[in-house]
C-alpha cells in the first residue's frame, strides 16, 4: 500500500465519494474524466503492440471513462475489484456465469428479483445448472441445503418486492464452510448502508441504474468481487466483453459524487411516508426494514448502516378495482418499475404466482413504494386522494 493508498483509506464516504476515481492532470486538469468513446487504440512500436500490457489496448478492454468508474467504485465498495455492465440484469448473469459450471448447483433466495429467477430457471438450467429456491429467512439453516456440489449462494437484502433482510453473515459463514461462493444483490442498500465484502460477500451486485445513476436516465450495472472470486470474474468478463455505453459510465461517475447526499435524502423522505403510511387505517402493514413490522427488522438493525427510498405496504383487503382507482389518478406517483431516481413510482405486485419456497398470502393487495424528492406533503396529499378514491370504490 503506497502512502496515497494509505490516506484514501482513511477518508470518510462522502470524500472518498468526492476524489475516487479522479484524476485532473490526466485530463489536462479538467476536474471530471470525459466520456472517451472508441474501439481502436494506437500504439507506437510494434513491441508496445505485441507485449499486451499496456494500460488501454483496445475499446472493450477498458477506456480512462470506466476505468475511473470501475477504480472508483472497488474504491466504495472495499473489493479487489469491478466490471460495469450494461444494466443491472447483466451484472447479475456475469457474476452467475463467472462463478458456475454445468453440474452445479445454486441456492437462490426466494424473494429474488424476478428476471434474476428467469434467467436461473431458464438461461442457466440449459447450461447445466441446478437451481434451489430457500426461504430468505433461513439464516444459518441454510447449512442443510447445501450441498458438496453447491457452486454459490445468491441472496437479495432486503427482497425487492417484500422487503425480507436476509441474514447474510450467517448464510456466508455456512456456504464458506462447503466452499460456496456467496453473491449479493446490494442494490437497495448499495454499499454505503451495506458493506457487502465486510459481511462475507464475494461477489456484491449493483444495479447502477438506480441510485448511482440518481436521475433515471441511465442503464448500468456493477460487480464487485473480492480477493477469492476477482480472478474469475475479470476473466469471465475478459471473455464475454459486455461492456456497458460510454455515456451512461460519464453520467454514473457524475452521479456518484452526490449519491449519498441523494441516498440519505431518500431514506428520511422514505421513512417519514413510511411511518405516515403505517397509521393509515387502509393499510394493514409497512414492509419496510426499518420498521419492525419488517420481516428481519432485527438484523437490519444489526448489520445495515441505513435504509433507501423503497419499501411496500400490504393494503387491507379491497377489490381489485378499487386498487386500480386509487393509482390511476395518482398525480406525483407514477407507475413504473425502476427505482432510485429523483421522482415517486408506485407499483402493484403480486409474487404468488412465482415465490417457489415461501407462500405469499400477506392478506391484502400489494404496493412498492419508491420515495423521491418531492415534499413529502405533497405525496402525502396526492395518495389522501387516492385512498379517498380506493374508499369510494369498495363501497
Amino acid at each position: 500500500m503506497t502512502a496515497d493508498d494509505s490516506r484514501r483509506s482513511a477518508w470518510r464516504d462522502r470524500t472518498r465519494l468526492v476524489h475516487s476515481g479522479r484524476v485532473p492532470e490526466e485530463q489536462f486538469g479538467f476536474v471530471n474524466t470525459p466520456v472517451y468513446r472508441g474501439s481502436t487504440v494506437l500504439f507506437k512500436t510494434m513491441a508496445e503492440q505485441t507485449s499486451y500490457d499496456g494500460r488501454f489496448i483496445y475499446g472493450t478492454k477498458g477506456t480512462p471513462t470506466t476505468e475511473a468508474l470501475a477504480k472508483a467504485w472497488t474504491d466504495i465498495a472495499g473489493a479487489a475489484g469491478t466490471v460495469l455492465l450494461p444494466s443491472g440484469l447483466a451484472a447479475v448473469t456475469i457474476a452467475l456465469m463467472s462463478c458456475l459450471k454445468a453440474g452445479d448447483h445454486l441456492l437462490v433466495t426466494d424473494n429474488a428479483y424476478r428476471p434474476t429467477r428467469k434467467l436461473c430457471d431458464g438461461l442457466l438450467k440449459g447450461f447445466g445448472v441446478e437451481t434451489e429456491y430457500y426461504d430468505p429467512m433461513i439464516g444459518g439453516g441454510i447449512s442443510a441445503l447445501l450441498r458438496q456440489n453447491t457452486a454459490a449462494v445468491l441472496v437479495e437484502a432486503p427482497g425487492s418486492q417484500s422487503l425480507e433482510v436476509q441474514d447474510v453473515p450467517a448464510i456466508a459463514e455456512a456456504a464458506h464452510k462447503v466452499g460456496a461462493l456467496v453473491v449479493m444483490d446490494n442494490t437497495w442498500a448499495t454499499p454505503f448502508f451495506f458493506p457487502p465484502h465486510e459481511r462475507g460477500v464475494d461477489l456484491a451486485i449493483e444495479a447502477g441504474t438506480k441510485y448511482l445513476g440518481g436521475h433515471s436516465d441511465i442503464l448500468l450495472g456493477l460487480v464487485s468481487a473480492n480477493e477469492r472470486a476477482w480472478p474469475k470474474l475479470a476473466a469471465a468478463f475478459e471473455a464475454t466483453a459486455p461492456c456497458p455505453g460510454p455515456e451512461d459510465c460519464f453520467l454514473a461517475l457524475r452521479g456518484l459524487r452526490t449519491m449519498l447526499l441523494r441516498l440519505k435524502e431518500a431514506e428520511r423522505q422514505a421513512l417519514d411516508m413510511a411511518h405516515w403510511l403505517a397509521a393509515r387505517p387502509e393499510v394493514k402493514t409497512v414492509l419496510h426494514p426499518a420498521l419492525p413490522s419488517c420481516p428481519g427488522h432485527e438484523i437490519w438493525k444489526r448489520d445495515f448502516k441505513g435504509s433507501s427510498g423503497l419499501f411496500s405496504v400490504i393494503l387491507n383487503p379491497v377489490p381489485k378495482h378499487a386498487v386500480a382507482a386509487m393509482l390511476d389518478g395518482l398525480r406525483l406517483f407514477g407507475m413504473g418499475y425502476s427505482w432510485g431516481g429523483f421522482e415517486s413510482l408506485v407499483i402493484s405486485f403480486d409474487p404468488s404466482a412465482y415465490r417457489s419456497a415461501t407462500r405469499w398470502n400477506p392478506g391484502g393487495p400489494a404496493l412498492r413504494f419508491q420515495i423521491g424528492l418531492e415534499d413529502t406533503e405533497d405525496l402525502k396529499a396526492d395518495l389522501d386522494e387516492g385512498f379517498a378514491r380506493l374508499r369510494a370504490a369498495s363501497r
